[in-house]
């Protein structure tokens, strides 16, 4: 909230009210109210001294500027200057009361106005919602089981299979169909004797055992042969997304047109090439498959234990949040989740996006960065420029020019905000391990890569 300088200083009285007591049992705890009372004298002073400033250049057909009649300028002025000076008084009014109170206003006020106590009195009561007070809990007494993995050869081979399978190639082939071969099909669904919405196909491609089909279909397509023709009864899913289909039994027929067999590429000169190593030097690509494998690796397990620091600040600290910030996250939740579907050629114009949807996720955002917040200030957890250097270092070391990334950051200091916030975080991070009962955990690497592309 703002102050508004105004001509003349209202009189003015108030009373504070805090909105949470057994009298008033649902209201939210970080509510208060401020009564203000502003005499009529002082408000008509300062519409007074508002027109006669704006007389002196207001213009009116059939007048030169600053000679239209003071009674012309009320009549076409007169209601709008009389809110903006009420509106200021009233504004500066709640802003003195706040400081005078130390209350850190969380959103904005509900002002509303109020039966009058006298002719010469105007009153308005303020509701708002203050920022909770927080003294961070104890986390000496909690535990914390710290993942930890080594990257190892065998981690490198299996990244290496993972990149072969994604450069896999496919040949036409004569024998039965095995796992991971491709499989060109026509396929026919029939529910009750007659073909169902969705269940015919031409020339329909599928990996076998690529989870592209159900279960039971894709089971169907291991060990066939081009030119066989099959058929078979399957029932789908009690959940199955199209409703008519859920929890049915249907007959499909399926002939295959060809059979072709997965080809995995050699790890070999070629194959390191394609891996971006210019002279194929298979040492440097197992050194840059390594390095690669170590960033992706050292970032989950940072996500992970990062994860479970703010579950633990959440669990020892139980504050109340002002609705008016969970109800701003939420909003600009929504904004990003339209932003990013557009982004994906969606068309939103027409789509609603509920912010009720964000509200749990909304109220964790808003708990973890007010508490995130008094840690910084009171454990003195500010990030230092050397910690800001090395995240944007790291942000910069995949792009084929890092120092043109840096340069890029550093060139205008609102770019840095993500870094800094980043380095924020990873302060309270350590904060929490440093004092927290920690246990390093081997997690598995499959697990850990599980999510991996």
């Amino acid at each position: 909230m703002t102050d508004n300088a105004v001509a003349s200083a209202p009189s003015i009285t108030t009373t504070t009210t805090a909105m949470g007591t057994a009298a008033n049992i649902g209201v939210s705890a970080l509510e208060r109210r401020i009564d203000i009372t502003v005499a009529r004298a002082d408000v008509d002073r300062d519409v007074e001294q508002r027109l006669k400033r704006l007389s002196r250049t207001v213009k009116s057909a059939g007048f030169r500027p600053g000679k239209v009649p003071m009674k012309m300028v009320t009549q076409q002025y007169g209601y709008q200057t009389h809110s903006e000076a009420l509106g200021d008084a009233v504004q500066r009014v709640f802003g003195e009361q706040v400081r005078a109170k130390n209350f850190r206003v969380a959103g904005y006020p509900k002002i509303e106005a109020k039966p009058a106590a006298s002719e010469d009195q105007l009153e308005f009561s303020a509701v708002f919602e203050v920022y909770p007070d927080i003294v961070p809990g104890d986390v000496s007494t909690s535990s914390l089981e710290k993942p930890v993995l080594s990257v190892s050869d065998v981690e490198v081979d299996k990244t290496l299979d993972v990149l072969r399978k994604q450069r896999v190639t496919y040949v036409a082939s004569d024998r039965a169909s095995e796992k991971d071969d491709r499989v060109v099909i026509d396929f026919t669904g029939r529910k009750d004797g007659e073909v169902f919405q969705g269940g015919e196909a031409k020339d329909h491609v599928a990996v076998v055992g690529g989870g592209q089909m159900l279960p039971e279909f894709d089971a169907q397509l291991l060990g066939v042969t081009a030119g066989q023709t099959k058929t078979f009864d399957l029932t789908f899913p009690e959940n199955y997304q199209a409703s008519e289909l859920a929890g049915s039994t249907v007959q499909f027929e399926i002939t295959v047109k060809k059979v072709e067999a997965a080809v995995l590429p050699e790890i070999d000169t070629e194959f390191a090439k394609t891996l971006g190593i210019a002279d194929g030097d298979l040492v440097k690509m197992r050194d840059e498959v390594r390095s690669n494998l170590e960033r992706e690796v050292k970032k989950r397990l940072q996500s992970r234990i990062k994860n479970q620091v703010m579950d633990l600040l959440l669990s020892v600290n139980a504050i109340d949040v002002p609705r008016a910030l969970v109800e701003a996250e939420s909003q600009q939740m929504a904004e990003n989740t339209r932003r990013e579907m557009e982004s994906r050629g969606m068309a939103m114009k027409n789509v609603p996006i509920d912010t009720s949807w964000f509200g749990e996720q909304a109220t964790r955002r808003v708990k973890l960065g007010l508490l995130l917040a008094e840690l910084v200030r009171s454990k003195e957890l500010h990030a230092k420029p050397d910690q800001v250097r090395a995240i944007v270092d790291d942000f910069a070391e995949t792009f084929e020019d890092p120092k043109e990334v840096v340069r890029w950051y550093y060139s205008q200091p609102q770019r840095l905000a993500e870094a800094e916030s980043l380095a924020l975080e990873n302060n309270v991070v350590d904060w929490v391990l440093a004092n927290a009962k920690v246990t390093e955990t081997a997690v598995a690497f499959d697990d850990l890569m599980a999510n991996a592309a």
